[in-house]
């Protein structure tokens, strides 16, 4: 099974989370975030934290990472929340944009060092930071495109069963490797009082403000469209949402805002909650923590350990984490996805 971690290249910066800091051991695919997609075509992201920098920046060191790890693969994935505006006109000429994508990854500069592609469109003929109306055979014709130039080709897709369901994602899986189904951020991700509510539960439970926001319906929607579960991952954040000013642990309450975040406020990274806000139980197979009057629902390494138990007696490829820099020095999330996904056999 599939054990994929996405890197991304604003680690190197404030975060200090660089590419020597992951632990390749654990991954069977590691994905570099994030390439722009820039009149049609792929682009390098941030030229300085790419290649740049010193000993040829991030994908410098990615080419020692792999040469220490000859069976990790790696990859280069484009677009992410802020920067999939570029997809809709890469859409309008698909042959255009894998022909750029081929170029930039096999530059002479870094030959050798990227395995494959990954798509990370928000989203396809449907609304993320803005509107798509590409139609629903956007995607499909862009992977399809990109899948003789690479051995490698996989997509981040929305965990929104509604967002699902305006594209062909059947087709989309028909050319791809896999999908990385983004079953994180189903609440939490504004600036409102509330309510509170897992952000990431596997399944349902008792005071969920949507029942149908859950992993489990990510998963069966893909299903239903005709995705094989062999082509889709689970995904796991290594953070997590929370509010503040809430005076009950029953979900589905809520406080005057978003809880105060090392980067951004309402989230946090695991390696900061487990010291400071660590877990009180859990909420439909993720874990809940409440200290003082902030209010944070996030993954452990018990409650990935149940998420990889599903992803097997699903048949799931596996699955993958956004993104690593959230983790512990000592990588116990990544530890528990790998160990709960390739058990050691008996």
């Amino acid at each position: 099974m599939r054990v994929v971690g996405y890197y991304p290249n604003w680690g190197t910066y404030a975060r200090d989370f660089q590419v020597g800091d992951v632990h390749a051991d654990q991954l069977t695919h590691l994905v570099y975030a994030f390439g722009k997609v820039t009149r049609g075509r792929c682009a390098p992201g941030d030229e300085w934290a790419d290649f740049g920098r010193n000993s040829g920046g991030n994908i410098g060191r990615l080419a020692r990472l792999k040469a220490a790890h000859p069976g990790l693969k790696v990859m280069w994935s484009f677009g992410g929340w802020s920067g999939s505006d570029g997809f809709a006109e890469a859409a309008r000429d698909p042959a255009r944009f894998a022909d750029s994508c081929a170029a930039l990854l096999n530059d002479r500069r870094w030959a050798g060092v990227f395995d494959g592609i990954d798509i990370d469109w928000e989203y396809p003929n449907a609304c993320g930071e803005t509107c798509d109306h590409s139609g629903p055979r956007a995607l499909g014709a862009l992977l399809a495109a990109l899948r003789p130039k690479f051995p490698l080709v996989s997509a981040a897709v929305s965990g929104d069963a509604g967002k699902l369901g305006q594209a062909d994602y059947a087709a989309a899986a028909r050319s791809a490797d896999w999908l990385n189904a983004m079953t994180y951020d189903f609440f939490g991700t504004g600036g409102t009082p509330g309510p509170t509510a897992a952000h990431s539960a596997l399944t349902a439970y008792p005071g969920i403000p949507n029942p149908g926001a859950t992993a489990d319906t990510t998963v069966r929607t893909l299903r239903g469209l005709g995705v094989p579960a062999s082509k889709i991952l689970l995904g796991v954040g290594f953070y997590g949402r929370g509010w503040t000013g809430v005076r009950s642990a029953t979900p589905g309450t809520t406080g005057t805002g978003p809880a105060p975040g090392t980067h951004e406020k309402g989230l946090e990274d695991y390696r900061v909650l487990s010291r400071r806000c660590p877990p009180i139980g859990t909420l439909g197979g993720t874990a809940l923590a409440v200290c003082g009057s902030e209010w944070w629902s996030y993954d452990t390494p018990e409650t990935i350990r149940t998420k990889m138990a599903y992803a097997r007696s699903n048949a799931l490829g596996g699955a993958f984490a956004w993104e690593l820099s959230g983790d512990t020095k000592s990588a116990d999330l990544l530890h528990a996805m790998n160990a709960g996904l390739r058990p050691p056999a008996s």
